[in-house]
C-alpha cells in the first residue's frame, strides 16, 4: 500500500484540458490527486477567483464531521445562510497571510447572517487550535486529518489547492471560489455580491 505523500512545498500542479496551470497554495496530497479532471472527468480549473451566475453553481454537498473543539457539525446545519467555507492547514504558510483577513470579514458580516466554517486539513489538533488562537478565528473548524470533507467536493468544485475559499449562497450553490489566499477585499466584495442576490432580507441578522 502506497503512503500517502507528507503535506509540503507551497505549490500544486492542477492539470486542465490543454495544460497544466500553476496554482499558487500549499499541496493538497490526496486533494490535489483525485479531481475530476484526474478521474476523467471534465474540469476546468484556473487561478484567482471563479463566480458563477446567480443560482447556476453546483450545489455544495452535505459535508459533516467533528469540530477541533470536539463537536459534531454538518453544514446543512448552516443552510438558508451565506456561507464562507475556508480549507486551510496550519502547516500552510498562505493560509497564515489570509488568516487576519478572514477573522476580520468574519466579524464585519456576522451582523448580516454570514457564516463562517473552516475545514482544517491533515492538521496536528493541537497546532491548528494555536493557529485559530493565534488569530482571534472564533468560527469553528471541522477536523479533516484525511482530507475525506475535502474530497466530498470533487464533484462540484474541488480545493485543488490549500488554502481554497468557497462562497455558498442561501439555497446552498456554491457562488465562488478562491484559489490560494483569500483577501479582505476581494473577500468582501464577493460578499456584498452574493448577499445583494438574495434582496432585501439579507442585510438582517439571523
Amino acid at each position: 500500500m502506497t503512503r500517502q505523500p507528507r503535506l509540503h512545498a507551497c505549490q500544486l500542479a492542477a492539470a486542465t484540458v490543454a495544460a497544466a496551470l500553476a496554482v499558487a497554495g500549499c499541496s493538497g496530497g490526496a486533494i490535489g490527486q483525485s479531481t475530476p479532471f484526474s478521474s476523467g472527468q471534465s474540469f476546468v480549473s484556473g487561478t484567482g477567483d471563479t463566480l458563477y451566475k446567480p443560482g447556476a453553481g453546483p450545489v455544495a454537498p452535505d459535508i459533516s464531521g467533528t469540530t477541533l473543539a470536539g463537536k459534531h457539525l454538518s453544514l446543512s446545519s448552516y443552510r438558508g445562510s451565506v456561507i464562507v467555507l475556508n480549507f486551510w492547514g496550519s502547516w500552510c504558510g498562505p493560509c497564515r497571510a489570509e488568516a487576519p483577513d478572514l477573522a476580520a470579514v468574519a466579524r464585519q458580516f456576522r451582523s448580516r447572517g454570514v457564516r463562517f466554517l473552516g475545514i482544517d486539513i491533515r492538521d496536528d489538533t493541537t497546532n491548528a487550535e494555536a493557529f485559530m488562537q493565534t488569530y482571534q478565528i472564533s468560527y469553528p473548524s471541522l477536523n479533516d486529518p484525511d482530507s475525506s470533507l475535502a474530497l466530498a467536493f470533487r464533484e462540484t468544485v474541488p480545493p485543488t489547492a490549500i488554502p481554497t475559499t468557497l462562497v455558498i449562497g442561501s439555497t446552498g450553490r456554491i457562488a465562488a471560489r478562491v484559489l490560494g489566499s483569500v483577501s479582505y477585499n476581494s473577500l468582501k466584495a464577493i460578499l456584498a455580491r452574493v448577499l445583494a442576490e438574495r434582496g432585501p432580507a439579507a442585510g438582517k441578522s439571523r
